[in-house]
C-alpha cells in the first residue's frame, strides 16, 4: 500500500503543478510586478475596458481636429482647396509615419505601456497649443473682411503647425502599440483566449468609432457655430480623459518584455547571410542553428519553423566550421537562430499583402479631403438646419458601428459553417472583401458627383460656383459603402499584422500597417498635385478647381476607382501565394 502511495505521489504532484501552471498566462507576459500573471487577476477582457477606454477618447480628440481640418484651413487660415486638401493629407499621413519611432522604441527598449505612457504627454500638449491657437486674439489669424483675407503671420502659423505636427508625433507612440497592447491581454497559449482575441481586435474598432462618432457630429457642429477655440478645447479635455482611463487600468494589465532591437536583428540576418554568400546551405534544414533551449534566444519571442522560401537567408544560420570547432556562437553579425532569420522572411512574405493598403488609404483618405469638398458644393440644408459638410462622416462612423456587431454576431457564425474558420474568414480573405467593396465606394461617389455637375449646368450654376440645390444627403451611401469597407479591410488589416508578424516585432509590424495610410496620405497629395497640373495646362480649368461646378472630380473619383480595381487583382494574386506563420 505504502509502495503504491509512493508511485502516485509524483503524479499527483505532476497534477498539482500543472493545475498551478493554468493559474498563469503562459506566453511570455508578466504583470505589472514582473511575476507571472495570474488570469483571474489580470489581462482578457477586465483589462480592456480602460484600453478600449483610452483608445476612444483619444480617437475623439484626433477626428476632432482631422475631420473638419480642411475647413478650418480654408475658412480661417483662407488657403485653396488643392493646398488644403495636400496639408491635410500630408499630416494625417506623417501621423500614420511617426508610428515607426514609436515601434522601435517599444519593441526594442521601452515596451508597449511605457511609449504609450510618454506619446500621451506630447500628444496633450500638442493639443493644447492647438487650442490656444484658435482661442488667444493674438495667435488667431484675421478675419475676412469683405472680400479681402489678410494672410496669417509667421508666428500664428507657427502655433498652429507646431500644435498640429506635435499631434502627430503623439499619436506615433499610441497607435503602433495601443491595438497590440490589448491583444497582449490574451494569452496565445490558451484556445479561449485566442478566440476572445480575435473578437477584440472588432470591439477595439468599434471604440475608435464611436469617439469618430461624437467628433464628426457634434464637434464638427460646435466647431462651425461655436467658435474653434471651444470645439478644439473639447477634444482636448477628452485626451486628458484618455490618459487618465489608460493608467486607471494599470494593475489589471499583462506586460510583454521589449525583445531588443528589430532594426538589429534584420540588419544582422543581412550582413551575416552576405558574410557566408559563398557557403553552401545543408540539406537537411535541421542542421541549420537554433538554440536547444524550449525558448527562442529573443525575449518575448517563441520560436518560428524553417520556411523554405528566401533560402539565401538561410546561409546566415549555417554553422561554419570554425564556429563548430570553437563552439561560439555568440556573434549574431556572423551566425543567427532559424527564428532571428525567419522574422525576416516573414516581413517579405508579408510585403505584397501590406502593399494593398496604400490604395485603400488613398480611398479613405477622401473623406476628410474631396468628400468634404464635395459637400459643400451641395445643399447643406436640413429644413432650418445648416449641416456642416465634414458632419456626412457621421454616416462612416454609424455604418461601422452598425457593422461591427453585424459582423462579430451574425457574418461570423454564418461564414464559419461555409469555411470551417473559427473567426468566418482569414484576416487574408476579409481584407480582400474590403478592397472589393471600397471600389463600390468610389465608384458611388462619382455618380453622385455626375448627377450634382448636370445639375449644376442646367441651373447655370457653372460660372457662379454656387452651391448646387441637391441635397448634401446623397453623399450617405459613399459613406456607408467606406465604412462596410473600413470593418472588413481595417480590421482584417489589425488582426493580420498582430497574428502573422514576429512575437517581438508586432510593435513594429502595426507601424507597417498603419505606415499605409501614411503613404496612402501622400499618394492622395501627388495624385492630386499630378491631376491639377495636368489637367490645367494651357489655361483649363482643371478637374478640381476652386470652382467645383466647372470642374470634374467626378473623373478624379473615378481614377481611384481604377487604381482600386488594379489594386484588388494584384492583392489577390499575392495573397493566394502567401504562406502563414508557424510558430512553436
Amino acid at each position: 500500500m505504502g509502495s503504491i502511495e509512493e508511485e502516485a505521489r509524483p503524479l499527483i504532484e505532476e497534477g498539482l503543478i500543472l493545475q498551478e501552471a493554468k493559474l498563469y498566462a503562459e506566453d511570455g507576459s508578466v504583470d505589472f510586478n514582473g511575476n507571472p500573471p495570474l488570469k483571474e487577476k489580470t489581462g482578457n477582457w477586465k483589462a480592456c475596458p480602460f484600453i478600449l477606454g483610452n483608445e476612444c477618447c483619444e480617437r475623439l480628440a484626433y477626428y476632432g481636429i482631422a475631420g473638419n481640418l480642411i475647413t478650418y484651413l480654408t475658412t480661417k487660415l483662407h488657403q485653396g482647396n488643392v493646398s488644403a486638401a495636400t496639408n491635410v493629407t500630408t499630416w494625417q499621413g506623417t501621423c500614420y509615419l511617426t508610428p515607426l519611432i514609436g515601434a522601435v522604441l517599444a519593441d526594442a527598449y521601452w515596451g508597449r505601456y511605457w511609449t504609450i505612457a510618454c506619446f500621451s504627454g506630447i500628444y496633450f500638449i500638442g493639443m493644447s497649443a492647438l487650442t490656444l491657437s484658435a482661442s488667444v486674439p493674438a495667435l488667431k489669424p484675421a478675419e475676412c473682411i469683405g472680400g479681402f483675407c489678410p494672410s496669417a503671420t509667421p508666428a500664428q502659423y507657427a502655433m498652429f503647425f507646431g500644435g498640429l505636427y506635435l499631434i502627430a508625433l503623439g499619436t506615433g507612440g499610441i497607435k503602433p502599440c495601443v491595438s497590440s497592447f490589448g491583444a497582449d491581454q490574451f494569452d496565445d497559449t490558451d484556445s479561449r483566449e485566442r478566440v476572445r482575441k480575435a473578437s477584440f481586435f472588432n470591439w477595439f474598432y468599434f471604440s475608435i468609432n464611436i469617439g469618430a462618432l461624437v467628433s464628426s457630429s457634434l464637434l464638427v457642429w460646435i466647431q462651425e457655430n461655436r467658435g474653434w477655440g471651444l470645439g478644439f478645447g473639447i477634444p482636448t479635455v477628452f485626451m486628458g480623459l484618455a490618459i487618465a482611463s489608460f493608467f486607471f487600468g494599470t494593475p489589471l494589465y499583462r506586460f510583454q518584455k521589449p525583445g531588443g532591437s528589430p532594426i538589429t536583428r534584420i540588419s544582422q540576418v543581412i550582413v551575416a547571410s552576405f558574410r557566408k554568400s559563398s557557403v553552401k546551405l545543408p540539406e537537411d534544414a535541421t542542421l541549420l542553428y537554433e538554440t536547444q533551449d524550449k525558448n527562442s534566444a529573443i525575449a518575448g519571442s517563441r520560436k518560428i519553423e524553417h520556411t523554405d522560401d528566401c533560402k539565401y537567408l538561410d546561409k546566415a544560420a549555417v554553422i561554419s566550421e570554425e564556429e563548430s570547432k570553437s563552439g561560439d556562437y555568440s556573434n549574431s553579425w556572423r551566425l543567427c537562430t532559424v527564428t532571428q532569420v525567419e522574422e525576416l522572411k516573414i516581413l517579405i512574405r508579408m510585403f505584397p499583402i501590406w502593399a494593398s493598403g496604400i490604395i485603400f488609404s488613398a480611398v479613405y483618405a477622401q473623406m476628410s479631403t474631396m468628400f468634404v469638398q464635395q459637400g459643400r458644393a451641395m445643399n447643406c440644408k436640413i429644413g432650418s438646419f445648416q449641416l456642416p459638410p465634414a458632419a456626412l462622416g457621421t454616416f462612416d462612423t454609424a455604418s461601422v458601428i452598425i457593422w461591427v456587431p453585424l459582423y462579430d454576431r451574425f457574418i461570423v457564425p454564418l461564414a464559419r459553417r461555409f469555411t470551417g474558420v473559427d473567426k468566418g474568414f482569414t484576416e487574408i480573405q476579409r481584407m480582400g472583401i474590403g478592397l472589393f467593396v471600397s471600389v463600390l465606394c468610389m465608384a458611388a461617389a462619382a455618380i453622385v458627383e455626375i448627377i450634382r455637375l448636370h445639375m449644376a449646368n442646367d441651373l447655370g450654376l457653372v460660372e457662379s460656383g454656387a452651391p448646387v440645390p441637391i441635397s448634401v444627403l446623397w453623399q450617405i451611401p459613399q459613406y456607408f459603402i467606406l465604412g462596410a469597407a473600413e470593418v472588413f479591410y481595417f480590421i482584417g488589416q489589425l488582426e493580420f499584422f498582430y497574428d502573422q508578424s514576429p512575437d517581438a516585432m508586432r510593435s513594429l509590424c502595426s507601424a507597417l500597417a498603419l505606415l499605409t495610410n501614411a503613404l496612402g496620405n501622400y499618394l492622395s497629395s501627388l495624385i492630386l498635385t499630378l491631376v491639377t497640373y495636368f489637367t490645367t495646362r494651357n489655361g483649363q480649368e482643371g478637374w478640381i478647381s476652386d470652382n467645383l461646378n466647372s470642374g470634374h472630380l467626378d473623373y478624379f473619383f473615378w481614377l481611384l476607382a481604377g487604381l482600386s480595381l488594379v489594386n484588388m487583382a494584384v492583392y489577390f494574386f499575392s495573397a493566394a501565394r502567401y504562406k502563414q506563420k508557424k510558430a512553436s
